[in-house]
Protein backbone atom coordinates (compact mmCIF):
# COMPACT_ATOMS: atom_id res chain seq x y z
CA UNK A 1 0.00 0.00 0.00
CA UNK A 2 1.18 3.53 -0.93
CA UNK A 3 0.39 5.94 1.76
CA UNK A 4 1.77 9.59 2.94
CA UNK A 5 3.02 10.28 6.24
CA UNK A 6 4.89 12.85 7.89
CA UNK A 7 8.34 12.15 9.59
CA UNK A 8 10.30 14.20 11.97
CA UNK A 9 13.79 14.86 9.66
CA UNK A 10 16.00 13.23 11.76
CA UNK A 11 14.10 10.55 12.48
CA UNK A 12 13.79 10.22 8.72
CA UNK A 13 17.62 10.75 7.90
CA UNK A 14 17.90 8.08 10.88
CA UNK A 15 16.27 5.46 9.28
CA UNK A 16 17.10 5.99 5.93
CA UNK A 17 20.91 5.38 7.45
CA UNK A 18 19.96 2.21 9.20
CA UNK A 19 18.12 1.32 6.44
CA UNK A 20 20.77 1.56 3.97
CA UNK A 21 23.82 0.45 6.36
CA UNK A 22 21.51 -2.97 6.48
CA UNK A 23 21.08 -3.05 2.85
CA UNK A 24 16.99 -2.69 2.87
CA UNK A 25 14.60 -0.32 1.81
CA UNK A 26 12.91 2.24 4.08
CA UNK A 27 9.70 1.23 3.49
CA UNK A 28 10.96 -2.35 4.99
CA UNK A 29 12.58 -0.86 8.19
CA UNK A 30 9.33 0.88 8.62
CA UNK A 31 7.38 -1.67 8.25
CA UNK A 32 9.25 -4.12 10.76
CA UNK A 33 8.99 -1.42 13.26
CA UNK A 34 5.32 -0.50 13.19
CA UNK A 35 5.10 -4.73 13.30
CA UNK A 36 7.00 -4.52 16.30
CA UNK A 37 5.47 -1.58 17.60
CA UNK A 38 1.79 -3.07 17.25
CA UNK A 39 3.17 -6.30 18.96
CA UNK A 40 4.26 -4.74 21.75
CA UNK A 41 1.44 -3.09 22.20
CA UNK A 42 -1.09 -6.42 21.52
CA UNK A 43 0.60 -8.94 23.94
CA UNK A 44 0.68 -6.46 26.75
CA UNK A 45 -2.67 -7.97 28.11
CA UNK A 46 -3.52 -6.84 32.20
CA UNK A 47 -3.17 -9.48 35.13
CA UNK A 48 -6.02 -9.55 37.11
CA UNK A 49 -5.77 -7.04 39.81
CA UNK A 50 -5.08 -9.36 43.31
CA UNK A 51 -5.50 -7.03 46.11
CA UNK A 52 -2.83 -7.55 49.03
CA UNK A 53 -5.12 -8.84 52.41
CA UNK A 54 -4.11 -9.29 55.98
CA UNK A 55 -4.89 -12.26 57.47
CA UNK A 56 -4.92 -14.26 54.39
CA UNK A 57 -9.09 -14.34 54.11
CA UNK A 58 -9.58 -11.74 51.49
CA UNK A 59 -12.90 -8.97 51.52
CA UNK A 60 -15.70 -9.95 53.68
CA UNK A 61 -18.71 -12.11 52.12
CA UNK A 62 -20.59 -9.68 49.91
CA UNK A 63 -18.28 -6.74 49.46
CA UNK A 64 -17.21 -6.33 45.70
CA UNK A 65 -14.08 -4.07 46.10
CA UNK A 66 -14.21 -3.40 42.44
CA UNK A 67 -17.22 -1.11 42.89
CA UNK A 68 -16.17 2.31 44.35
CA UNK A 69 -20.15 3.00 45.12
CA UNK A 70 -20.46 -0.20 46.77
CA UNK A 71 -17.88 0.34 48.85
CA UNK A 72 -18.73 3.92 49.86
CA UNK A 73 -21.62 2.78 50.52
CA UNK A 74 -20.55 -0.12 52.65
CA UNK A 75 -18.24 2.38 54.76
CA UNK A 76 -20.93 4.79 55.20
CA UNK A 77 -23.10 1.58 57.37
CA UNK A 78 -19.95 1.80 59.52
Amino acid sequence: MRTTVTIDDQVFRDAKRQAADEGRTLSDLITEALRSRLARRADTSEEPYEPVTFAGGGPLPGIDITNNAALRDVMDEV
